[in-house]
């Protein structure tokens, strides 16, 4: 006889509610923070560039430019760019709104390329057939923190002279064919917010090896304003001055916050490991389950996975994926979904995007659901998902 489920009376497969991510902060974390608190700093102090170094000695870049967010970090690196009025950037669908919306705000215009079916990232295919004489830059996603195929996008980037800005904001951790993610593009953008895999409570950093870009992002965070001698156009002022050359943002981060980042990154390979653990089991157990499907892991890509995603064969099924969402939900499975096709949203419709736009990430998108997966679940958690997907999935089984 099959189980009753809790979303009709059923006893939960878990008492407790289990998010699909969380930070974990320890007493290393809290001390650091403390530590900020107690100095003289606690914004654009010295923590700011000690974090700055760790992350460029982390992924193997020259330079890195810490900001408030990823968006804002996002925003800086188009600026860097040179995005402006007119320019198309190519992204993809599959992502946050953010990935999209750092190209409205430099008044140019996002283009959406399809994505692959197996992998959910971009399609380097689609990008060249999305390429105008308008385009500027390509920002690819590393979506769930799989690399997207570097080589191929870099090849197409530099056929058509265009930027390529990597959306890393997955994939901290990463290697794309030996590689450090954020070493490659010709700016790569990493997020801290609490559900990555490692935080500074919000939080964004752009890498790069190019120096005429770094020293836009240094400019573009701090009000477009600068001490700079180089830079300055009256240079007979004394030690206390500064000009504002550009329209810039306050995109600043916190030393509190990179005190809380340092001391993240120095468990930044604990963390990939655990998740590593997690994947692994979710991969072996999943495939026993009928009527799902699991993304494909490219073998150029070592994965620091952010996201578990699967795909529902809907068709194996009495319900869709709404009425089994909501059942895994009772049973205190902290589901999610990642993510709606940008286009879809009503801002965007509103600007002149319409359905049918890119059929695979509309398609992938009705048929998803974003397991839990971070640094504090123990195997019995994963377990938890395992029996709450037999439980539900069997109930609805065709």
């Amino acid at each position: 006889m099959e189980e009753k489920l809790a979303i009709y009376g059923g006893n939960p497969t878990r008492k407790n509610y289990l998010s699909y991510g969380k930070q974990k902060i320890d007493e290393d974390d809290m001390k650091e923070v403390i530590k900020v608190l107690k100095s003289d700093y606690l914004t654009t102090g010295p923590k700011v560039c000690e974090f700055e170094e760790k992350i460029s000695e982390y992924v193997n870049s020259k330079y890195a430019v810490a900001f408030s967010s990823g968006t804002a970090a996002l925003h800086a690196a188009c600026y860097a760019a040179g995005i402006k009025e007119g320019d198309e950037v190519i992204t993809s669908p599959i992502t946050f709104a953010a990935s999209a919306n750092c190209i409205l705000y430099c008044n140019a215009i996002p283009v959406f390329a399809d994505i692959n079916s197996e992998t959910y990232n971009i399609d380097p295919e689609d990008i060249e057939k999305k390429i105008t004489c308008n385009t500027k830059a390509i920002i690819p996603v590393d979506f769930t923190g799989q690399s997207v195929e570097l080589d191929a996008i870099k090849e197409i980037a530099r056929k058509n002279k265009l930027i390529v800005i990597e959306d890393a904001a997955h994939a901290i951790g990463t290697k794309y064919k030996g590689k450090c993610i954020g070493s490659i593009s010709d700016m790569t953008v990493f997020s801290f917010h609490p559900v990555k895999t490692i935080t500074t409570g919000e939080g964004g950093m752009v890498t790069t090896n190019n120096e005429e870009f770094y020293k836009k992002l240094i400019l573009f965070r701090t009000h477009g304003i600068t001490k700079d001698k180089d830079l300055l156009i009256s240079k007979e002022e004394g030690p206390w001055y500064y000009e504002q050359i550009d329209l810039g943002y306050n995109y600043r981060i916190t030393d509190i916050q990179c005190g809380l980042g340092i001391s993240q990154l120095n468990k930044v390979n604990e963390f990939i490991k655990k998740r590593k653990e997690i994947v692994k089991i979710y991969n072996e157990e999943l495939l026993k389950i009928d009527g799902i499907i699991i993304q494909k892991e490219e073998k150029f890509s070592d994965t620091s996975r952010h996201l578990y995603i699967i795909k529902l064969e809907l068709e194996k099924f009495k319900v869709g994926r709404k009425e089994i969402f909501e059942a895994l939900l009772a049973e205190n499975i902290g589901v999610n979904v990642h993510y709606l096709p940008v286009y879809l949203h009503p801002y965007y419709k509103n600007l002149g995007y319409n359905k049918g736009l890119c059929p695979r990430a509309e398609d992938l998108y009705k048929a998803i659901i974003t397991l839990p997966l971070h640094i504090n679940m123990t195997k019995e958690d994963v377990k938890d998902v395992i029996r709450a997907l037999n439980k539900v999935l069997g109930y609805y089984k065709i």
